[in-house]
Order: structure tokens, then sequence, then C-alpha cells
């Protein structure tokens, strides 16, 4: 008899133990679309505010000595031509970040970027990150020159990241595998004032595949 409970209650654990998912199975083996931004489709603005963010949980927040002249542009010729960031005209260093109101992401493992970019010039559009703890991080790789607007996808687990001065907007030391489980903003910069049509980043839409997740209250340094 005792020996038939034991054995029953050995099953109830196991099967217990199986019917907990581990965070991969829950998840899924990549992630899925998180958030994406593509502007509203309403008139130009100089700088460009929250009344052209699309989706309804990001915050938009402009930094840099060049925050004033960030444009969200459009143009009525080519008829198919997008709404999208403009950084011609910043007088100085620039960067765009959005954040959600009151989530986080996890960028962690196969986390992915997404996002419809062309650059004049020499400018070169890297990735930025705001960590949990405050910490501003701006990436290695980047988005360059192109003829007409492209595609491109920036694989997390591939990136290598710089610490960011986000008041200057300039890049500082290195930084080696940095914690991307809780990230607060995230957003772009090509670290250089505009140069109007000839020297200048554009931005049409930016998606993030990772996970929101509930947000740390760590007091922001």
């Amino acid at each position: 008899m005792m020996q038939n409970s034991l054995f029953l209650l050995a099953l109830l654990v196991l099967s217990t133990i199986v019917s907990i998912p581990s965070r991969a199975q829950d998840r899924g083996y990549r992630p899925g679309l998180a958030l994406r931004e593509d502007w509203k489709e309403i008139p130009a603005e100089i700088p460009v505010s929250q009344a052209h963010v699309n989706h309804p949980d990001l915050l938009l927040e402009l930094h840099g000595p060049g925050q004033d002249s960030i444009k969200k542009s459009h143009h009525e010729k080519p008829a198919d031509d997008p709404y999208y960031i403009w950084s011609g005209i910043c007088t100085g260093n620039w960067a765009v970040t959005l954040k959600h109101r009151e989530k986080e992401l996890d960028l962690s493992g196969y986390a992915r970027i997404r996002w419809r970019t062309k650059q004049s010039g020499f400018r070169q559009l890297h990735l930025l990150l705001q960590l949990a703890d405050g910490t501003w991080l701006v990436s290695v790789q980047s988005e360059g020159y192109s003829g007409d607007w492209k595609v491109g996808e920036l694989i997390m687990a591939d990136m290598e990241w710089f610490t960011l001065d986000i008041q200057a907007v300039t890049e500082q030391k290195p930084v080696r595998d940095p914690d991307l489980s809780r990230v607060r903003a995230i957003g772009f910069t090509d670290l250089m004032p505009g140069g109007n049509s000839d020297a200048c980043s554009r931005l049409d839409w930016i998606e993030v595949y990772g996970y929101l997740v509930e947000r740390n209250n760590l007091e922001i340094k």
C-alpha cells in the first residue's frame, strides 16, 4: 500500500514538472514583433513631436544639440514617398528615442531590429538603447549610404556597443556583453550634424522583435 502511494506521488510530481513550460517553450524559439513605429501620415513638422507617433503606447524623446531641428518629413512627389525622420538640417548631433509607457523590452537571445532607412554622404545610422539602470548604449553596427530606401536587420546577439553621452550624443567607451534583458528605450542616431540632402540620415519605420516585460522600477542614473 505504501509503495503504491509513493508511486502515485512520484507520478504527480513528474506530471507537474513536465507541465511547467520553460522560458523558451513559453515564449517561442524566436521572439515575435513587440513594437513597430512608422509615423503618422500628417504634415511635416520641425522638430518631430509626439503627435507624429503612431503607436499609442510609445513616448517620443529627442536628444542632443541638434534636437530642435529633427524633422518628420514627407513629399507629395514621388507618390510613394514615405513619412520619415530626417536629420538634414540638424545643427548638431542628435538622437531620437522611443519608450513604452508601461513596459520594458527584453532584447536578449534571438531579439532583432528591422528598419527601413536611407543615408546620404558619410552618415551611418546607429541603434541606441537605454538600459533599465539608465545606461545609454550606441551600436558599432550601422546602416550606411544607399541610393534608395532599403530594409536592414540587426541581430542583437551579434551587436557590439559603446556607452553614449546622451546629452552630447557622442560615443564614449566600449562595453562587453551588456545585459539586454531590460531595455527602457530604443532609438537611433548618426552621431553627426546634418548636411542637408547630401549628408543626412532618414528612417521610415522601425520594428523591434523581442519581449515586452514588466518595468523594473530601478532608480535611473
